[in-house]
């Protein structure tokens, strides 16, 4: 028997159902003729009667009794799945993988513990790399980039906030050093500057600008890395304005030039973005950037 009769099966329990064709036909939106064709069609394919004909109907043999067992059986099942499908669509859970720059790791990991309160079935994986995880490919579900708006023509991109970094300097880096009080001492004083594509961030070119090299203790690739040796007294750098340890020293907290804020940009994949899981993880960063806007947070800055 060939695998492919469902639309005639379906045509004949119907009948079975109701007794007569012109009432199937009525309840299927098909014509009468393609009715007594689908019987036709499976009679010869099973090799047996699935009807008795007479004046008021169809009535089903043994062989169509048991096809109408079997078909209300499949019909169920599919009522079933179609249910289960409908649930997962609408409940968050699973496996859901989010990717950030290494920077951001302090600023997202309180979000991610209140969401995955909010959330409890969702397994979530987090990822701090600088490098581009490759959403087409299923790397991750949402990334949180910096810098430039990326590009994709598979992606979907929307502006999350403008990230504001500061100088900041340790208590140990000041009470050695000094704490400078002018942009123009700064020539005087030790630095942690970034080194390949992190010395091409915009704060790390107008540092870069300003103070010779030779007033640089250190220089990595790795915003981590910088941030950690700012922390511990190395020389003066930038760090996030809401992430920086409590203990550290803004230099100059009323100075905020447009090269000190860095965009961050919320980036799905569009076979994705719509589905429920990713939705209600981007609404939730969202929601949280907005309120820490709204309690006075200098940074990050919400836009749009």
């Amino acid at each position: 028997m060939r695998l492919n009769l469902w639309t005639e099966i379906r045509t004949v329990a119907q009948v079975a159902r109701l007794g007569r064709v012109s009432a199937a036909a009525e309840a299927l939106g098909m014509h009468h003729a393609s009715v007594i064709r689908h019987i036709d069609t499976l009679e010869a394919e099973l090799g047996a009667k699935l009807f008795q004909r007479h004046a008021r109907g169809y009535t089903p043999t043994e062989a169509g009794q048991e096809l109408l067992r079997t078909a209300s059986l499949v019909d169920e099942h599919f009522v079933q799945m179609r249910a289960r499908i409908d649930a997962a669509r609408h409940e968050i859970s699973g496996r859901l993988v989010l990717t950030v720059v290494p920077g951001l790791v302090d600023l997202m990991l309180p979000v991610i513990r209140r969401y995955l309160l909010a959330h409890p079935k969702v397994q979530l994986v987090f990822s701090a790399d600088q490098r581009n995880y490759e959403l087409s490919r299923g790397e991750a579900h949402i990334a949180l980039r910096a810098g430039p708006r990326p590009t994709g023509l598979d992606h979907v991109v929307s502006r999350a906030f403008d990230w504001t970094h500061a100088l900041f300097a340790a208590p140990e880096y000041i009470q050695k050093h000094g704490q400078p009080r002018h942009l123009d001492e700064l020539a005087q004083h030790r630095f942690v500057g970034g080194e390949d594509s992190f010395a091409r961030v915009p704060f790390n070119l107008w540092l870069d600008s300003r103070v010779p090299e030779d007033a640089f203790a250190l220089r990595t690739p790795q915003s981590g890395a910088a941030y950690r040796a700012i922390r511990d007294g190395l020389g003066i750098g930038f760090l996030g304005r809401a992430t920086a340890w409590p203990k550290m020293v803004e230099l100059f907290p009323d100075f905020d030039p447009p090269e000190w804020r860095v965009a961050v940009w919320m980036v799905t994949h569009v076979d994705l973005h719509r589905s429920p899981k990713v939705q209600s993880l981007t609404r939730f960063i969202q929601d949280e950037i907005q309120t820490l806007w709204q309690t006075g947070r200098q940074n990050p800055t919400p836009t749009g």
